[in-house]
């Protein structure tokens, strides 16, 4: 194996690091969700809703890809997919997953877990329909996660699609829409000194959350 590149020493790496007390975190994990969030905008624009998802199939064996968070409140985290993709197998067959998103200017993460259930078919065509054309017909175009001959046959059905302004394929396909992550495990993630990490967890409990320090 080739050596990985030296890292910098941890004094340099998390220079900016402030230990992160449980208690100055709020009760609910969304609230706490949800100003990390805003944190994140603010310092890395880009894509702050970009998540690792992970599934596992009926034998166990994981899998991870990373997706776009569309929307979250109260009854969970919502995303987008085909149908028919191996993640939507993985889900039909084991309604558990995991999120993961990772912001390494402010040297934070937040992990999430819980079940996963589909948007309804409303949600799902309104999100579609407000999408740029060229990506709604990408979507009709493309058979997620199949075997194809070539990139050639997916560019040609794309201009059969977008040569037709009639097609009735241009609204929501029956296997594409939304899904909903409902939360009952949040770990907050901060760096600290030495790599003397601040781990956070909130466990959904019936009276509500509870709040925990793991050891890093």
């Amino acid at each position: 194996m080739d050596p990985l590149p030296k890292a910098p020493p941890d004094a340099e790496r998390h220079a900016r690091a402030r230990a992160l007390d449980p208690a100055t975190l709020p009760a609910d994990p969304l609230a706490a969700f949800r100003s990390w969030f805003e944190d994140a905008g603010r310092v890395t624009p880009e894509d702050p809703n970009a998540m690792a998802l992970a599934t596992a199939d009926a034998s166990g064996r994981p899998s991870v890809r990373m997706v776009l968070m569309k929307a979250f409140d109260a009854s969970g985290f919502q995303f987008f997919s085909n149908y028919e993709s191996r993640k939507a197998d993985e889900l039909a067959t084991n309604p558990c997953a995991a999120l993961l998103f990772h912001w390494p200017p402010m040297h934070r993460q937040v992990r999430i877990e819980g079940a996963v259930e589909r948007t309804d078919a409303a949600t799902s065509r309104a999100y579609f329909l407000s999408r740029p054309v060229g990506s709604r017909l990408s979507a009709i175009a493309s058979p997620q996660s199949r075997v194809i001959a070539d990139r050639a046959s997916l560019e040609q059905r794309l201009r059969e699609l977008v040569a037709d302004p009639a097609h009735p394929e241009r609204e929501c396909p029956a296997h594409w829409g939304g899904y909903r992550l409902v939360p009952d495990t949040f770990e907050f993630w901060q760096a600290g000194n030495h790599r003397l990490h601040d781990r956070v967890r909130y466990r959904r409990e019936a009276g509500g959350w509870m709040r925990e320090r793991l050891a890093p």
